[in-house]
């Protein structure tokens, strides 16, 4: 099923540059991100076993997760992220896989032309090693994901720093779409003027995608496929 939320048969039939989130839209990384967040907070003095609620940090800024899901003051935040990443480097990062179908997706769309890029709000070492792990490094032109000290993670400002990456103007914005699962990501995107899908399949809740404003939405990956290579 793709819902089109705004019709345009312009959109993305012209989309040269794809924008796409990592968590959730191209690996299902829950397991990993749950478990380390689990440890972050045992550390900090709160025992979670909720899963559903540990799941929750699919998809946002770390920083921003702990001080909104567990009312965490900014420093105690910062302390959370640190302890989070002692398990998420060595071991989380590896609970993680490619959801079926995307590795052959992302090679038919660079064989199309497109141009490919990450646009993660997980840091950008992490991000790489996710995708070379994963085994579809290769397949990104450009790779551009938050900063370590977490000056750079919000997705707007994470989508800024991919244009100014490219160098793309105004004009050459048009033919950009930015792809993800959550809220974040189409908002994020809304923010700078680029068009969105948001993908079902990922970590968002019910009806989040289409009330963010998400301009595409796409079930599943196949339908994320023809959506993409609509127009060819």
């Amino acid at each position: 099923m793709i819902f089109e939320q705004k019709v345009d048969s312009k959109r993305p039939a012209e989309a040269r540059i794809l924008l796409f989130d990592l968590d959730g839209t191209l690996t299902d990384s829950g397991e990993g991100i749950s478990r380390s967040v689990q440890y972050a907070l045992k550390k900090c003095g709160i025992d979670e076993a909720d899963f559903t609620k540990l799941r929750r940090f699919v998809g946002p800024p770390l920083l921003w997760s702990f001080e909104h899901f567990y009312g965490m003051e900014p420093s105690k935040a910062e302390e959370a992220v640190r302890y989070y990443r002692e398990r998420y480097a060595p071991i989380g990062i590896y609970e993680n896989r490619v959801y079926k179908g995307i590795p052959e997706m992302l090679r038919a769309l660079k064989a199309e032309g497109k141009c490919l890029v990450t646009a993660s709000s997980k840091p950008e070492v992490f991000v790489r090693r996710v995708l070379s792990s994963l085994e579809i490094l290769d397949c990104f032109d450009e790779i551009v994901g938050a900063s370590m000290d977490g000056q750079l993670s919000e997705k707007a400002d994470i989508i800024r720093e991919v244009l100014r990456r490219l160098s793309i103007t105004e004009e050459k914005k048009a033919g950009m779409l930015m792809i993800g699962d959550r809220q974040f990501d189409i908002e994020g995107a809304k923010a700078v003027g680029v068009r969105s899908v948001g993908v079902l399949y990922g970590y968002a809740e019910p009806g989040e995608l289409k009330e963010a404003g998400a301009d595409y939405i796409a079930a599943t990956v196949s339908d994320l496929r023809a959506l993409l290579s609509k127009g060819k």
